[in-house]
């Protein structure tokens, strides 16, 4: 190619958003939907740039599963499975449906990203095993630790906190798994199956407002000392946009 002629632009990083959840009505004009934070997420100005291999901007389509929305296979580059209200061993239809579909979209060769929700999803159907914890609920920042260092940990880091929001937890993995992040209260808090496979307990897509919210809602329901102790979190740092460009090196590799 002459020095002169323009290179054609790389295609976009095609990202499909499968929806198991969404967030309250009263919540929406402030916050968005859940596929918006994560748009917002990984989209950030600056964020593409400091993956080397990436390639022409982002795009992304959202599919709410729980009505039965899905894209043709082989139409996105990869998925990401959202959080939700739900408990995977809940018996609803479209779980058992999204089990199906991402079974087929990894033997297509796709990369899938599983958080909170999708997180415990992957976990339970694919060998290993989510249900309540004994600790009960996790909310405000946990910080984790990295127990594995992994090639798209770039930047690296030894530790990082997210916003949590969960009852359940995975407390057996599929078979094959690697975790490579454990907190205090949730030994299994990320894994990877494979390389096709990424997940993270934590909600790198929460904002401290939309957590604060969600801790004014259940207050009740989280009881007088985990609901204090989740606000009073808060404060601490969270690694949002550091787990952010982890995932798209994942997807990347």
């Amino acid at each position: 190619m002459k020095s002169s002629e323009q290179r054609p632009p790389r295609p976009a990083l095609h990202i499909g958003i499968l929806q198991t959840d969404s967030v309250l009505d009263q919540f929406q004009p402030a916050h968005g939907d859940y596929p918006a934070m994560f748009q917002r997420l990984l989209g950030e100005r600056g964020l593409m740039g400091a993956t080397p291999d990436a390639p022409g901007g982002l795009a992304f389509s959202s599919y709410d599963v729980r009505i039965g929305e899905y894209p043709s296979y082989g139409s996105c580059d990869a998925y990401l499975i959202t959080g939700s209200r739900h408990s995977v061993y809940d018996e609803l239809p479209w779980i058992a449906e999204l089990v199906g579909f991402l079974r087929q979209a990894l033997a297509e060769g796709r990369k899938v990203i599983g958080i909170c929700f999708g997180h415990q999803l992957i976990a339970h159907y694919f060998g290993g095993e989510t249900r309540l914890a004994e600790v009960g609920w996790c909310v405000g920042v946990h910080r984790a630790e990295v127990i594995s260092d992994e090639p798209w940990m770039l930047p690296t880091g030894r530790n990082f906190g997210l916003l949590s929001s969960h009852r359940d937890q995975a407390v057996r993995l599929p078979p094959g798994a690697r975790p490579f992040a454990r907190t205090d209260a949730c030994p299994n808090a990320g894994f990877v199956l494979g390389d096709q496979i990424l997940t993270f307990q934590g909600h790198p897509e929460f904002s401290r407002d939309y957590a604060l919210d969600l801790l004014n809602l259940r207050q009740e329901l989280l009881g007088a000392e985990v609901f204090k102790r989740g606000v009073a979190s808060l404060r601490e740092e969270t690694d949002n946009q550091l787990v952010a460009r982890w995932i798209l090196n994942f997807i990347l590799s």
